[in-house]
């Protein structure tokens, strides 16, 4: 690959997954009910309304799930992939492509799972009475995920460990659907 063509995939690979994080975090945000006042999930909203917008008036939500954010999540996740394969010289297959996009956007759910609880944890320690949007913002994303662990592990010693539980079970998705998905997507892709 020449240094045009890494220069390429690294800005496609770069700007796209920005844009899709922001994508990610605006569903995820609103699949938990957090705070949209919030100055972070203002700013979230800013950035995802124009594609999201249009897009919603063919995709309606069901359940207070956010069809069209799963849908554009998919769309970018698929564009980008084919557009890293297409600098690559490889003309993609669509069944992978969609594979691979199903994968990448699982994974990439679990670390910004991971990371806020990371964020939920270090702030708990920094200021544990303290409000701040970042913190406020993990505990929505997290405490689906938090509750049902304290419940099988609850406070040992004024310790909570359920954030160990979590981020090990995330890690197990990781590593039983991830992977398989992934390693089957790229057998499929050419």
């Amino acid at each position: 690959m020449s240094y045009l063509s890494q220069a390429l995939a690294f800005l496609i690979d770069t700007l796209f997954g920005m844009y899709v994080i922001l994508v990610l975090l605006r569903f995820l945000l609103q699949l938990t009910h957090a705070d949209f006042y919030n100055p972070f999930s203002q700013f979230v909203v800013r950035v995802t309304n124009g594609p999201l917008l249009p897009l919603r008036r063919l995709i309606p939500g069901f359940f207070g799930i956010d069809f069209a954010s799963a849908a554009l999540l998919i769309m970018l996740e698929a564009l980008k992939i084919t557009l890293m394969a297409l600098v690559e010289r490889v003309v993609p297959h669509f069944t992978g492509i969609l594979i691979l996009s199903l994968a990448d956007l699982i994974q990439l759910t679990l670390y910004v799972l991971i990371a806020a609880i990371f964020v939920r944890v270090l702030m708990g320690w920094v200021s544990p009475y303290g409000e701040h949007p970042f913190t406020d913002l993990a505990i929505h994303l997290t405490e689906p995920f938090m509750r049902p662990a304290r419940r099988l592990l609850p406070l040992i010693s004024g310790i909570d460990l359920s954030p160990v539980l979590v981020v090990i079970g995330l890690e197990l998705i990781a590593i039983l659907v991830v992977q398989p998905l992934h390693h089957l997507g790229l057998t499929l892709l050419t």
